[in-house]
């Protein structure tokens, strides 16, 4: 396939874009930079430009752009920043899709499961509604802003992410390197559900809905969500390390503000997309998917 795509630079969409190409499909990056490198497109997202004649041949168009949710401290400033960086993007490419001839018959663009909010012990899939709080308003009005390319009738799938895990990036790393420093332990009561994913699961199943006739939201979570107690024990196991310095939810809540309340949410994310379109996991267990992390060499 010929593909364009948005947010390549990322933590996701570094590694996305090396497996795609290793799969043979032919990548094309959109870059907010002048272009300096063969496969690169400029493009200004803020400034709603994008030429459709970018879009002509090619097949897909993914879509991972949008400020990192936990780089920084949730000012009111910083929560526009989260929403302009998601729906100016998406909003950009929807209606460039939309005007482009011939389209590109799919477009997977980037969510989160943030879209449940606080579902408690509650298991939800991708037929449970909307949930509450400042994410998942975001992530409705990020999903929202696909409309014109569904309505031009380009194939749509929304990508809700949960928290794919690499040592190096996303959730996972500040909690490495807690515990490897004989400092880990759970989050506030530990009760509340984590929807983690390996990133090889992750990658692939990328691939599997770029290819497979699914349309609308698809979880991309692991088979097991667990509680972020029994996380950090796994994790704890799969170093060697003690699990003895839980972080308070209060203490937690004040060093990173609204934040913090938003990462103790419990979110029991099922992949239910996934599990009947028959997608092989690789990795089923949260034991089995830290393992991988820890071990990667990348």
């Amino acid at each position: 396939m010929q593909i364009l795509i948005a947010g390549a630079s990322g933590f996701l969409g570094g590694r996305l874009v090396p497996h795609l190409r290793s799969a043979g499909h032919q990548v094309t990056r959109l870059v907010r930079r002048p272009a300096r490198n063969p496969g690169e497109v400029r493009w200004d997202p803020a400034g709603g430009l994008l030429d459709a004649t970018v879009l002509e041949g090619k097949d897909a168009v993914i879509n991972l752009a949008g400020a990192g949710v936990g780089d920084r401290r949730w000012t009111a400033q910083y929560k526009r920043t989260l929403q302009t960086s998601r729906v100016d993007t998406t909003a950009t490419l929807a209606k460039a899709i939309a005007a482009a001839e011939p389209r590109p018959r799919v477009l997977l663009n980037s969510s989160a499961v943030g879209f449940y909010g606080d579902t408690g012990d509650r298991a939800v899939d991708e037929q449970s509604p909307a949930g509450e709080g400042f994410l998942a308003d975001l992530c409705k009005v990020w999903e929202a802003a696909t409309h014109p390319a569904e309505d031009a009738g380009t194939r749509v799938v929304l990508l809700r992410t949960g928290f794919p895990l690499a040592k190096d990036g996303g959730l996972l790393k500040p909690l490495y390197l807690q515990f490897k420093l004989f400092a880990g332990g759970r989050m506030g009561s530990g009760r509340q559900y984590l929807p983690w994913m390996s990133l090889p699961d992750w990658l692939d199943a990328v691939t599997f809905t770029l290819e497979r006739d699914v349309a609308g939201p698809v979880n991309l979570t692991g088979p097991e969500p667990v509680p972020n107690a029994e996380f950090a024990a796994a994790l704890a196991r799969v170093l060697h390390r003690p699990n003895l310095l839980p972080v308070p939810g209060i203490a937690l809540r004040a060093a990173v503000g609204e934040f913090g309340g938003e990462a103790l949410a419990s979110q029991r994310v099922l992949p239910g997309v996934l599990v009947r379109e028959g997608f092989p996991f690789a990795h089923r267990t949260v034991e089995a998917a830290l393992q991988q992390a820890v071990s990667a060499t990348t």
